[in-house]
């Protein structure tokens, strides 16, 4: 599977967690029971459809062979395989963190990713 796999994140909560050093996650996340990440091939596409027009995001890049096997590669969005984490992500595991900052049609700026 991908080995970098990213969690788009409001940045006062990623910051939390860094000055903890364990992101617990997302109210979603926390409702769902699991972190929810994207591979690089998913991420515009879970940007665009759950955080359009949203500011303050921060991109978080994971090593996925980091997190051992509470990360599952489960069924979700129009049967693609989604990753999923099932503990909180310890923050040490982030390749880079970077602004996901907002274009003028309310889309995100990526920076160039991992290719899968």
């Amino acid at each position: 599977m991908t080995k970098t796999i990213y969690k788009i994140c409001p940045e006062p909560l990623w910051r939390d967690a860094e000055r903890k050093g364990v992101f617990e996650g997302a109210p979603v996340d926390l409702a769902d029971g699991f972190i929810h990440f994207s591979t690089a091939g998913q991420v515009r596409e879970t940007a665009a459809r759950h955080f359009a027009g949203q500011a303050d995001l921060l991109l978080v890049a994971i090593d996925a062979d980091s997190l051992g096997a509470a990360l599952k590669y489960e069924v979700s969005r129009g049967g693609a395989l989604f990753p999923h984490l099932y503990a909180p992500l310890q923050t040490a595991a982030a390749v880079w963190v970077r602004p996901l900052p907002l274009e003028a049609d309310g889309s995100h700026d990526f920076p160039e990713l991992e290719r899968e």
